[in-house]
């Protein structure tokens, strides 16, 4: 009969072999991440024409993650590899997370999405058209869907209040409510979040959505632990066809350290995903309410009339803050009508498709990448994901 001191000293020798083996337990676990390997052909295929240096792609089905993928290089010079960790600056991808953001405050009863702008930034009382103050105001409706008449750059100069009133003063493109004309009013939404709810912008956005989600990765400014995990921007050279490193204005934290509504995040795509799937679920994750499906619907259903015409590819219509997918073609033709999202300005792409369950997400880091929500890259990325999972 074994002594029970032998029967401890086996027990501690067991567990103290599998301590070390978890680790290497870990990393099989990981490199068990479901890929689609027409997807990954699909991105590759570009990467080698020089189109972008990596890219982070994520596609999920009801709710479940099906392909997570990293190809290429997060940094050329230093011939990093992409992970699927990688951060990037999602540019306008931060317009959705912004408008889901003031549709807490309309459920709270603390904005109403007719209001006039003038209600919460008092400057927008004088707004003028042709050196003519307007008959009706500007409301928080056209701001979201780019019908307010506002036009110009997305910065944000010292803060969202001193912004107000640059945006205030500056003249409208055309009459509210009679055209789309992409524009900054998302951030004239981040201004008016942090007069509703008494807080910063970026606070409010921390404990109203990124907290709750555990979006842990999701930031207006990258941690120093974080920042090795930015994936390098980068331009195609005209001249010599070579992608070479670039500068970016929004996102950039050291030259416009105010978080900017309409597009300053940086994130990853198990966090955008998680984003994106609680959209899809109708204002939950798990235990986790963010919002009701009243109020998911109205965020992504069309607001804008037929007759308007919206966005940067054929057949959209514009919901608040969220493109929305009218009549699915070209580029848009592996998603189904309903289907809502938003691209960025370096060729990030997020999309939600109520019909299938499915979310798409493209990660990249390339600047003048002429109007990225048409790219081949996107369409070829969509069309295998689609193709893959349809069989």
């Amino acid at each position: 009969m074994q002594s029970p001191l032998w029967t401890l000293c086996r027990s501690w020798t067991a567990f103290l072999l599998l301590a070390v083996a978890m680790p290497v337990l870990a990393e099989d676990t990981a490199r068990k991440v479901p890929v689609i390997e027409q997807v990954d052909e699909a991105v590759a295929k570009l990467i080698d024409e020089n189109v972008v240096a990596g890219a982070v792609t994520l596609v999920s089905e009801d709710g479940k993650v099906v392909h997570l993928s990293a190809v290429g290089k997060a940094d050329l010079e230093s011939n990093k590899p992409m992970t699927r960790n990688s951060m990037f600056a999602i540019a306008s991808m931060t317009k959705p997370i912004t408008a889901t953001a003031l549709m807490t405050l309309v459920e709270e009863g603390k904005v109403n999405l007719d209001d006039p702008v003038s209600k919460y930034i008092p400057e927008f009382a004088d707004v003028k058209l042709e050196g003519k103050k307007l008959e009706k105001p500007i409301t928080l409706r056209q701001v979201l869907t780019h019908t307010s008449g506002l036009g110009g750059d997305q910065r944000v100069v010292k803060s969202l209040e001193n912004q107000g009133k640059i945006l205030a003063e500056r003249p409208l493109y055309s009459l509210p409510g009679t055209k789309w004309q992409y524009s900054p009013g998302l951030n004239v939404v981040g201004r008016v979040i942090e007069v509703a709810s008494g807080k910063p912008y970026g606070e409010y956005l921390q404990e109203k959505i990124f907290n709750p989600l555990k979006m842990n990765d999701t930031t207006f400014a990258p941690t120093d632990e974080q920042k090795p995990r930015i994936a390098t921007l980068y331009a195609l050279d005209k001249d010599s066809g070579e992608l070479k490193p670039s500068t970016r204005r929004n996102g950039n934290v050291e030259t416009n350290p105010y978080p900017s509504p309409s597009g300053g995040l940086y994130s990853t795509a198990s966090d955008l995903f998680r984003f994106y799937q609680m959209m899809l679920n109708g204002g939950f994750l798990g235990g986790t309410k963010i919002l009701s499906r009243d109020s998911v619907t109205e965020l992504t259903k069309a607001q804008t009339p037929d007759e308007i015409v919206t966005g940067f590819t054929p057949g959209n219509r514009w919901g608040l803050g969220y493109c929305v997918v009218k009549e699915p073609q070209g580029v848009t033709e592996a998603l189904s009508p309903g289907s809502f999202g938003h691209g960025g300005a370096f060729g990030t792409q997020s999309w939600a498709d109520p019909k299938t369950g499915r979310v798409y997400l493209l990660l990249v880091q390339r600047s003048n990448f002429r109007n990225s929500d048409a790219s081949d890259l996107r369409k070829d990325f969509q069309n295998a994901a689609k193709a893959a999972l349809s069989k």
